[in-house]
């Protein structure tokens, strides 16, 4: 039952975005029965599909990962010496927990981490609690959980399948670890991974591993063999002790609690020397790499030396990553780089490859090992940025048109300035594309990846609403968009990070001459710290909101650009009236829709493929032609129709894959419609002489049959005496004759307009 029209309204958007999603082929249909009979959907399935996809974006979890339970209870938080409020989150693979204060407190409890869950005797300070105890030799304790035996009996289920995939055994020879030397998985390592005193076995043997690791040549990050740090190491010495004091209260793994206090420790910037580790536990790209062994190397053997438009396009862009860096100017960077991208693409190959993921790869691989920075890659292109990186990169313009609504919400002066803030969003388009990487300097770009990982595609949102705000007063005086993007590239050309241990790389915008006044230098930390402070107030929920509402503005933009320029292409071929020819274009795509997703699986659903060119995007087959051609056609002839709508069809597919795109439908149309007399006669012979005829056509009895015509022998007309006369000669006389005959027995065809109001009331019906 819904109770009112917001509810109502809430259900539609939820089932247009349903839809939308499988117009872009996203992966999540594949794994989500439910979803995958639209007339099957109820209105618990969207429920539990929204709070699935707000559980994988505010976790930033694998798109595989099915939520199971949401638990009300309270989490004991040993840095605050109490039990916070929250809910507990529980799924294939993980146990999370969120505090309900935003942001007081999240946790992420891989159940490959855990070693036991426990229940505890009930008492009235501890109500129902249970003890989740990890490797690290941590130890989490819940309480207020209703319903506890169920939870902890299926919980203990999941537990015993993820450690019969991923066995593990205590290392007793391993000392405690430094606190100065935070321990996470190995990346070089294949075939065994060391975290916390604890070991996980592999099938594969040491030889075996051993020559996998040989087959990386790259076992370390590239800013540790291309870069000596300057005098600036004081400082990353200060950020370290206060990372390890952290480590300390709060845990070094990806099981630490995540509090207001890690948030201001990475708005700072990360150390270098804990930068990439970081990455991997705050993107959970950790337990991919540690559940995938051997995985990248199988990778990099198998799509190297492979040669296609993607290599291609991987080895035009190899030399334009980060040009001025030492570590992509000789080979090691630049092969490392070309490694990970070809095995990506090698691995997801409805991404393949696109620009931008050179940029992002080749800074990945400044601060991660080769294996850990493909990991972070595929965490990065499959959960954080999705549908980002595809031929039409649609949700980085989502994003973008979700940019605009919090402009208008936060900076309305400076969006009532810029009536049209489309300008803005295309300027900024590279701000989300590259995470401000390719329009800032490096060493304060790589701060605002730190924020990314932690924080998400939010992160990106605020900063871009305090650049904005720090020059909306220029661009309040601004004339026109390229005096607009003037303003902001000498903005962020001069940010500058005056607590890295590097020297600057590079200017990514030397078009000022140097007899200018000297610009004004801002600090990425001050930066950071003002797009928290006052644009740090949305939440994850919020954004996938907007996120959905604007993807349908998007795809329907996209929807409506495809169908101008087929009919762009269209219009100067056939006598159709515009208008008509819209109405016909609808028609077909809707037609092409519901054989899609409405209807058992056919040829038409299964080669859907939006990357093809805008005429070929929307095709049919046999069966849906003739629907269509019993709508409109005028040349219908009762039981008969759909032997003709037959052999149209045969006559049409040119190519045989048994599909129709929209112009080779319009132009019979046209012939039928708006054709001279010559022309539907010829039309008309031609659907009685192959390739619309065919042999089962010759031994039925269907009176379309001409009974004189001979299949073996194409375009040709046979007599009783064997003779034959070429079909050309014969056309003209037909016509001739019917030309005489004309005025007396031609009557007038139906317009176009009145068979198309015919078909849409079919249709309506």
């Amino acid at each position: 039952m819904f109770l009112n029209l917001d509810e109502v309204f809430k259900i539609m958007e939820q089932l247009a975005d349903v839809t939308l999603r499988r117009l872009l082929d996203n992966e999540v249909f594949d794994l989500d029965p439910d979803l995958q009979e639209p007339s099957q959907i109820t209105k618990r399935d969207l429920e539990a599909r929204a709070q699935n996809e707000f559980f994988r974006a505010f976790f930033r979890l694998p798109r595989k990962e099915k939520l199971h339970a949401v638990v009300g209870c309270s989490l004991w938080t040993p840095f605050s010496r109490c039990h916070t409020v929250g809910r507990m989150f529980t799924s294939d693979s993980y146990i999370c927990f969120a505090s309900k204060e935003d942001g007081c407190c999240n946790v992420v409890l891989p159940l490959r981490e855990v070693v036991s869950i426990e229940k505890m005797e009930d008492t009235s300070l501890l109500p129902n609690p249970i003890i989740v105890s990890i490797r690290s030799k941590m130890a989490f304790q819940f309480i207020e959980l209703k319903d506890r035996e169920t939870l902890v009996e299926s919980l203990l289920v999941r537990l015993k399948q993820v450690h019969a995939n991923h066995p593990v055994h205590y290392d007793t020879s391993t000392s405690d670890h430094d606190m100065t030397s935070p321990v996470f998985y190995s990346a070089s390592a294949c075939s065994e991974h060391r975290f916390g005193g604890l070991a996980v076995e592999s099938s594969q043997s040491q030889q075996e591993s051993e020559k996998e690791r040989s087959s990386l040549p790259q076992p370390e990050s590239l800013t540790a063999i291309f870069q000596s740090p300057d005098s600036r190491l004081s400082q990353e010495q200060i950020k370290i002790s206060l990372w390890n004091d952290h480590f300390v209260e709060y845990g070094r793994t990806v099981c630490m609690f995540r509090t207001e206090k890690i948030r201001k420790l990475v708005a700072m910037g990360i150390p270098e020397s804990l930068r990439g580790r970081l990455w991997l536990l705050f993107s959970d790209a950790v337990t991919d790499l540690a559940s995938h062994p051997g995985y990248y190397g199988n990778l990099v053997e198998q799509s190297l030396g492979r040669c296609c438009l993607v290599t291609e396009e991987i080895e035009r862009d190899l030399h334009r990553s980060l040009p001025e860096h030492p570590a992509f100017q000789n080979e090691t960077g630049i092969a490392a780089l070309r490694r990970v991208l070809t095995a990506y693409a090698y691995r997801n190959p409805k991404i393949g490859y696109c620009q931008s993921m050179n940029i992002l790869t080749s800074v990945l691989l400044l601060y991660a090992k080769e294996e850990e920075a493909f990991w972070l890659l595929v965490a990065v292109c499959e959960r954080m940025l999705p549908d980002y990186f595809n031929h039409r990169v649609i949700g980085a313009q989502v994003d973008q048109s979700v940019f605009e609504e919090l402009i208008k919400e936060h900076l309305p002066e400076l969006a009532e300035h810029m009536n049209d803030l489309s300008a803005l969003a295309s300027i900024s388009l590279s701000w989300f594309l590259t995470l401000f990487l390719s329009i800032m300097p490096l060493e304060s770009a790589v701060n605002v990846v730190d924020c990314f990982f932690y924080d998400g595609i939010k992160a990106i949102f605020q900063l871009g609403l305090a650049v904005l705000e720090a020059n909306a007063e220029e661009l309040c005086s601004s004339k026109d968009d390229g005096q607009a993007l003037m303003i902001l590239s000498r903005f962020l050309d001069h940010i500058k990070n005056e607590d890295s241990p590097r020297p600057p790389i590079g200017s990514h915008h030397a078009f000022f001459s140097d007899d200018q006044e000297p610009y004004p230098v801002t600090d990425i930390a001050d930066l950071i710290r003002d797009s928290y402070e006052k644009f740090g107030d949305q939440s994850v929920e919020q954004i996938e909101h907007l996120r959905c509402k604007h993807r349908i503005r998007v795809l329907q933009g996209h929807e409506d650009t495809t169908k101008q320029n087929v009919l762009r292409v269209v219009i100067p071929e056939v006598s159709i009236l515009p208008e008509d020819l819209e109405e016909l274009y609808n028609l077909f795509k809707r037609e092409h829709m519901m054989s899609c997703y409405w209807e058992q699986p056919r040829p038409v659903a299964s080669r859907h493929d939006p990357s093809r060119p805008y005429a070929e995007q929307y095709r049919v087959d046999g069966r849906q032609f003739a629907h269509l051609f019993q709508l409109v056609s005028p040349w219908t002839c009762g039981s008969h129709t759909e032997i003709l709508a037959e052999r149209t069809f045969r006559l049409l597919d040119d190519n045989m894959d048994q599909l129709l795109e929209f112009k080779a439908f319009v132009t019979c149309l046209d012939i039928m419609y708006n054709g001279e007399m010559n022309e539907k006669i010829k039309l008309l012979y031609r659907l009685h002489i192959p390739p619309a005829l065919t042999e089962n056509d010759r031994d039925s009895q269907s009176p379309l049959k001409n009974p004189l015509l001979s299949t073996s022998r194409p375009l040709v007309l046979g007599k009783p005496n064997g003779d034959s006369i070429d079909y050309q000669k014969q056309l003209k006389q037909m016509i001739k004759d019917l030309a005489k005959e004309k005025d007396k027995t031609e009557k007038e065809l139906p317009k176009m307009s009145q068979g198309l109001t015919y078909a849409r009331k079919c249709l309506d019906c």
